[in-house]
C-alpha cells in the first residue's frame, strides 16, 4: 500500500511515512514512561524509553505496513508484577499510548484548523491536491496526516481483543481471579491478528473511518 504510494506520489509517501513511524514511536514510550512512573524499570534498562526507531520498529510489522497498510511496532516489555499498584499501573500503562496518540491527533488537529482559518482556500486545495504545493500546503498535509495516523492508532489499540491495548484496559477493570488466565491468553494472540486480516477486517475498517469522520467534524 504505502510502496504503491511511493511511486504515485513520493511526497505523500515521506510524510505518511515520517508520521506513522512517529505515532508508533510515541506510542510505545508512552507505555514505557508509564510503567516506569508505576515502579517497572523493565523498558528503561531495556534502551527502550528513546525516540530512536529503530528501537521500537518490529521487521515483520515494518513489513506489513509497506505491502498492505497494516501493522505494528515492537511492544514495550513490561513487567505488571512491578507495579507499585498492579490494578491501577495496568490500566494506566495500558490506556497512556492510547492518551498520547490522541493527544498528538488533537494538537496537530489544532494547527490545521488554524492554517484553516487563515487560509482555507488555500489549505483545502492542498488537501485535495487541486493546486501546487507550497510550504503551508506541505505543512498542512503533514499535519493532516499526523493527526490522522494517530487518530487510527489509538482508536485500533482501544479495541478489546489481546494483545491490543484495550484488552488490558478491559482486564485491568475486572476481577483479579480472571487474571491468571487472561495473561495465558497471550500466547494466542497470532489468532487476533487472522481474525483482524479476515472476519473483523470490515467492521474495524468501518468504525475507523467513522471515528476519522466524526474527529475531523469538530475541527471542521
Amino acid at each position: 500500500m504505502l510502496l504503491a504510494l511511493l511511486r504515485e506520489d513520493p511526497l505523500a509517501f515521506l510524510l505518511i511515512s515520517a508520521a506513522l513511524i512517529m505515532a508508533l514511536v510515541l506510542h510505545e514510550v508512552a507505555h514505557g514512561v508509564a510503567a516506569l512512573l508505576f515502579g517497572d524499570d523493565t523498558a528503561k534498562r531495556m534502551g527502550r524509553l528513546t525516540l530512536n526507531p529503530l528501537k521500537h520498529l518490529d521487521p515483520l510489522g515494518t513489513l506489513l505496513l509497506l505491502l498492505v497498510g497494516f501493522g505494528w511496532a515492537r511492544p514495550v516489555p513490561i513487567n505488571p508484577a512491578r507495579f507499585r499498584n498492579y490494578r491501577l499501573g495496568l490500566f494506566v500503562v495500558s490506556i497512556a499510548g492510547i492518551v498520547v496518540n490522541l493527544g498528538l491527533a488533537t494538537l496537530a488537529a489544532l494547527i490545521l484548523r488554524a492554517l484553516y482559518l487563515a487560509d482555507p482556500e488555500a489549505l483545502l486545495m492542498a488537501l485535495t491536491g487541486r493546486g501546487p504545493l507550497d510550504l503551508m500546503g506541505t505543512l498542512a498535509l503533514a499535519l493532516f496526516y499526523f493527526a490522522s495516523l494517530n487518530l487510527v492508532l489509538a482508536v485500533f489499540n482501544l479495541l478489546p481483543i489481546p494483545p491490543l491495548d484495550g484488552s488490558k484496559i478491559l482486564q485491568s477493570l475486572l476481577p483479579l481471579r480472571w487474571h491468571r488466565m487472561l495473561w495465558q491468553l497471550e500466547q494466542y494472540s497470532w489468532l487476533s491478528f487472522v481474525l483482524i486480516f479476515t472476519v473483523l477486517r470490515d467492521p474495524i475498517q468501518a468504525v475507523i473511518r467513522w471515528s476519522q469522520a466524526a474527529f475531523f467534524d469538530l475541527f471542521f
